[in-house]
């Protein structure tokens, strides 16, 4: 007979022999592999791959029913709580936008005399674009009527600057005047009870302030010297306002259309939609700001004039230009005039102008800001405080200035810019 064949496993038991070993050495590899960049950005944003926590995995050719463990592996990225992943993803991300925030912020202050003239053309053509619309749309070419509003625009301006130093330099010799009376009445009511203070000792003191004076002449030397600077910079950027807002006024359409026509379809609606949103609110923001200016320089003035106060009309002017930074701008003014105020009126015409200030404050709060420029930036007044120190912080009084109609300007925008376009988006 011939010899028995040893007992060859079945197919079954091969298949199993055979598959133990290089699945629980896959499992180990897989486990020692290095992980790659994109392995440790998908673990830093939580999206990393599922841990083996010893699930039955079926082997095949085993049967129904019978499976075998995997050895629990647990990999790097589940050693750290999920929170504490996202947390690291949102710091990275936090931290690379303030360095982008902070270069583009020490960007704009190297080239801040291109990019303060811009935004105060910008400022001028929102003012000024419905006067040339409404010429245009009554038959006028675009051409003319942007010169017929550009040439008003700077005839107003002149003026205002001719009328305010005029009346300047005559006034100057009341005012001086004024101020010597008062200043001996005021010297009379110190030698007076409790004060007691003899006229000797205040000529002491005002030879004191003349000698700081002299001593110090270099640092005043230099601080005219900075003011000239300033002020040949304060032109060349009036010239260069100018010439921006007249191309702004008869091309800022097309210029706009010309910088998003790369854009996709619809990115390109987003855009144009956010673009339109932004426009108009900042349209009707100076439109409104421009009243409530007119009316502080209206009750402002009167007040004044009835008073007899000293430089009337620069008075009136810098109250107009104060509104258009709102509650620092009235406050710093107003503390400007009441002292103006006192010294040349004395202390009752000075408690009365307070009282004047205080009052058309709170009507200005509680009628004209809710009515005329609250339904249109929406803004919380601690919303404006702390948008206009924001702005004050990084770049002083123009800062201050732009602060509130760029925080207007992003409230409309960005809901727009976030909306879904229509399907498909319009060309």
């Amino acid at each position: 007979m011939p010899a028995a064949n040893p007992v060859q496993p079945t197919n079954g038991s091969e298949q199993l022999a055979g598959a133990d070993q290089p699945a629980g050495a896959e499992q180990i590899a897989r486990a020692e592999q290095p992980i790659g960049l994109r392995s440790a950005l998908r673990w830093l944003l939580g999206r990393g791959p599922t841990v083996a926590t010893g699930q039955p995995v079926a082997m095949e050719g085993a049967g129904s029913g019978q499976a075998a463990e995997t050895p629990e592996l647990i990999t790097p990225e589940a050693q750290v709580p999920r929170l504490l992943r996202q947390t690291a993803a949102w710091s990275w991300c936090l931290l690379l936008t303030g360095l982008t925030i902070y270069l583009t912020f020490r960007l704009l202050g190297v080239l801040h005399l291109v990019v303060l003239p811009f935004i105060a053309a910008l400022l001028l053509t929102a003012l000024l674009e419905p006067t040339t619309s409404w010429m245009h749309r009554r038959g006028m070419p675009r051409l003319l009527a942007t010169w017929c509003t550009f040439l008003g625009a700077v005839l107003v301006i002149a003026g205002a600057v001719a009328l305010f130093a005029n009346r300047v330099s005559a006034d100057y010799p009341a005012l001086f005047a004024e101020v010597k009376r008062t200043a001996t009445e005021v010297e009379h009511s110190l030698s007076g009870p409790p004060f007691h203070l003899s006229s000797a000792r205040i000529t002491l003191y005002s030879n004191d302030l003349v000698k700081f004076i002299s001593q110090h002449k270099s640092e005043v030397a230099g601080t005219v010297l900075t003011t000239g600077k300033y002020a040949i910079e304060f032109l060349a950027g009036l010239v260069l306002t100018l010439f921006i807002t007249f191309f702004l006024l008869k091309d800022g359409a097309r210029i706009f259309a010309w910088l998003i026509s790369g854009l996709r379809r619809d990115a390109h609606w987003r855009v144009a939609n956010a673009g339109d949103s932004a426009w108009r609110a900042l349209v009707n923001y100076l439109r409104g700001t421009t009243l409530v200016a007119a009316i502080h320089a209206l009750f402002i003035g009167l007040a004044l004039w009835l008073l007899g106060v000293p430089l009337l009309v620069p008075f009136i002017v810098l109250i107009f230009l104060a509104a258009f930074v709102p509650i620092i701008g009235i406050l710093v003014v107003g503390a400007l005039a009441i002292l103006v105020t006192l010294a040349t009126k004395g202390w009752l015409a000075a408690v009365i102008l307070l009282a004047v200030f205080v009052l058309e404050n709170q009507i200005e709060s509680h009628l004209l800001q809710p009515l005329v420029v609250g339904r249109i930036i929406r803004l919380h007044p601690l919303s404006i405080i702390l948008v206009l120190a924001v702005g004050g912080i990084i770049a002083g009084i123009p800062g201050a200035i732009v602060a509130v109609p760029f925080a207007a300007v992003i409230t409309y925008a960005w809901p727009a810019l976030r909306a879904s376009p229509p399907n498909p988006p319009p060309d």
